[in-house]
């Protein structure tokens, strides 16, 4: 049975087709269904659409299935579409007729959407808590690290000295500025659509400016066409959200997998944290870390499998829609995971001492003599020239001393400036509306 179905049944064929795999992710938004289920009857319940008796029996009702919901009782049917359908089909079976009403003023677009903005929003949260986990852990690293020296590479090829200090820190500040992304995407999901019904609005006198306060919401999609246009739009650009974080993370685990080669041998971790070999005894392999750049890798594949997904679609709404969460609900896990798997591993991460005393490394410290000529009167490409012809000759000998005082250098890594961004960014997500809304409506 369909909340639409009139006399005809659809073929069982039509069904499962369009259906797909919608049920399986329905149940992650079965809480929020509720929540926007409640926001609602208080509206119509305001604009007096129904009676101060049936909004509190609903509100009742909506709570007992919220608590089913959590404590992990309910479920979809068998015969029932969806999420929406099964939650109008218990109000109906438990309530009678005062479940039918509940729908007024609604229609299942805008009721999808809310639940996935509201599915978003809490699921934004969470990425910015893990980002921030693995942030504060990149910087404390970067502070115990600063005087390890390592080698820097351009072409990986040995550039200049580096430090596990400078190392460290570039990720903590990539992870700050992949926070403006987030936040880019958070603004969109952060808008209320409810009241745009179909996506053409409605008759009744829908008071969304209430309903919007109620959910939290910053703003609202004033316009019900852009409200409807922006499933879709949310979802790439959470997508190219993920992305960013997962193009932070790629580099980081790419590093990791080659600085644990024996030929390097720059850091290593704990055996319980590799994998063997089943041939070969001596191997310890990075699998987690080649794992998490795959999977970031994977990131990068939604937004274009979104715009995709959505290309050449006029206005209003389509059934292709649908499909999105197959890309953005996995994408978001995706993210969670590797987030806290990088976390956990670096934890346990072992660092080589005394890396750049090899004479292998000397020439790392051929633009420091450069620098030094410089400083001494000589000019730029004469020492340039003299320090290229000394390392020809194999006359060059390396006075391994560093003198980087400007911001962001070996010797100034900026922490507390980078710790400043990331404390600044976050603070311009509001997710103690988020809380502060639950709160209400589940009072």
């Amino acid at each position: 049975m369909k909340i639409w179905q009139k006399n005809t049944d659809s073929l069982k064929e039509i069904e499962q087709f369009t259906i797909g795999k919608d049920t399986e992710f329905d149940l992650l938004l079965a809480p929020y269904d509720v929540l926007g289920s409640i926001a609602h009857i208080t509206m119509l319940a305001k604009i007096q659409l129904i009676s101060d008796n049936e909004f509190e029996a609903l509100s009742k009702e909506l709570k007992n299935i919220y608590q089913e919901i959590q404590g992990g009782k309910f479920q979809i049917q068998e015969g029932v579409e969806d999420i929406h359908s099964q939650i109008e089909f218990l109000l109906t079976e438990r309530l009678g007729d005062i479940g039918k009403k509940i729908h007024s003023g609604r229609s299942r677009n805008d009721q999808v959407l809310v639940d996935l903005k509201l599915f978003y929003r809490d699921k934004v949260k969470e990425i910015v808590e893990s980002s921030k986990q693995l942030f504060d852990l990149l910087l404390h690293l970067a502070e115990k690290h600063k005087q390890d020296l390592m080698p820097g590479y351009t072409h990986t090829q040995l550039a200049m000295p580096s430090s596990f200090g400078l190392w460290f820190s570039s990720f903590a500040e990539s992870l700050a500025e992949d926070m403006d992304i987030l936040f880019a995407a958070f603004q969109i999901i952060d808008k209320n659509p409810l009241g745009s019904a179909a996506g053409y609005g409605s008759s009744f006198p829908l008071d969304r400016t209430f309903t919007t306060e109620i959910l939290g919401f910053s703003d609202m999609h004033h316009n019900v066409i852009n409200a409807q246009s922006s499933r879709g739009k949310t979802e790439k650009t959470l997508a190219f959200a993920l992305s960013a974080v997962g193009g932070t993370l790629n580099r980081m685990a790419s590093d990791i997998c080659l600085f644990m080669n024996q030929h390097f041998a720059f850091v290593s971790f704990p055996d319980e944290f590799t994998t063997g070999s089943s041939i070969m005894p001596h191997k310890k392999n990075p699998d987690v870390m080649e794992l998490v750049r795959a999977k970031s890798n994977q990131l990068h594949a939604i937004p274009n499998a979104i715009i995709l997904n959505d290309t050449n679609l006029t206005t209003g709404y389509h059934r292709d829609k649908q499909l999105l969460k197959e890309y953005i609900f996995p994408g978001i896990e995706t993210t969670l995971d590797c987030l806290n798997i990088t976390h956990f591993m670096l934890k346990e991460i072992k660092l080589e001492q005394n890396i750049l005393e090899d004479k292998k490394y000397q020439y790392l410290f051929s633009v420091e003599e450069v620098n030094r000529l410089v400083k001494s009167g000589i000019s730029f490409r004469d020492a340039y020239k003299k320090v290229g012809l000394d390392i020809d000759k194999g006359d060059f000998k390396a006075a391994a001393q560093l003198d980087h005082i400007h911001e962001g250098s070996i010797g100034n890594l900026c922490l507390e400036e980078i710790n400043e961004k990331m404390q600044s960014k976050i603070k311009r997500f509001n997710f103690s509306m988020i809380e502060l809304s639950k709160g209400r409506l589940l009072g």
